[in-house]
């Protein structure tokens, strides 16, 4: 998928707006990336939500496809916006996006807001990108933070699509047994989630 900077499309506002707005001199994306914002010993942590709630409702579909169309950054900050607002227009972009991979960072966010939608075809887009990148033991791309979610759906729906990636000596297994850090399990990658969700349920409508 081709970078286009907002500017180009007359939308260059977007990314002082909603990227790079800072708190605590740390910029929005950063204390995004870093899950600063979970903690509620953070001082800036009512404000920073207070922004981010009232921009996920503000901002226009046409800034959230400026801001997907640009660099990790941005696409990161885009896909915590559509999760907060519940954008489900943007499912299957989200997906693409997560598919295709071409950035570093910013899958989580697309995890994040699939988890938020929390149907069947968001289930449906995590299994297809963990059916592709986790027989790929070469890299390490967002496959825990796509399984986290998937196991996240898979409660929320009765579903059980992870069933087959965790079972023992499957997918998920050769994939961390590749790794060269220290391992981190399906439940642990579940746990890390429903944190996320948690706090962003307290924030917007259920």
């Amino acid at each position: 998928m081709p970078f286009q900077h907002p500017e180009e499309t007359g939308y260059g506002h977007v990314i002082e707006r909603y990227v790079t707005r800072t708190y605590a001199g740390l910029p929005r994306y950063l204390v995004l990336n870093g899950g600063r914002f979970l903690s509620p010993r953070w001082w800036h942590t009512t404000r920073f939500t207070r922004h981010l709630l009232n921009d996920a409702a503000a901002i226009t579909d046409e800034e959230l496809e400026a801001l997907l169309g640009y660099e990790w950054r941005s696409r990161l900050t885009a896909g915590r916006l559509i999760g907060v607002d519940l954008r489900d227009r943007f499912r299957a972009r989200i997906g693409d996006l997560l598919l295709a991979s071409e950035v570093c960072y910013s899958g989580s966010a697309y995890c994040f807001a699939l988890a938020r939608l929390g149907t069947h075809a968001d289930a449906e887009i995590l299994t297809a990108y963990l059916d592709r990148y986790l027989p790929r033991t070469d890299l390490r791309y967002d496959q825990p933070a796509a399984l986290g979610t998937l196991l996240h759906l898979d409660a929320h729906l009765g579903t059980h699509h992870a069933d087959h990636f965790i079972q023992p000596e499957g997918l998920w297994d050769r994939w961390v047994q590749a790794l060269v850090h220290p391992r981190c399990t399906p439940a642990e990658q579940h746990r890390r989630t429903n944190l996320q969700l948690d706090f962003a349920n307290g924030w917007t409508r259920p």
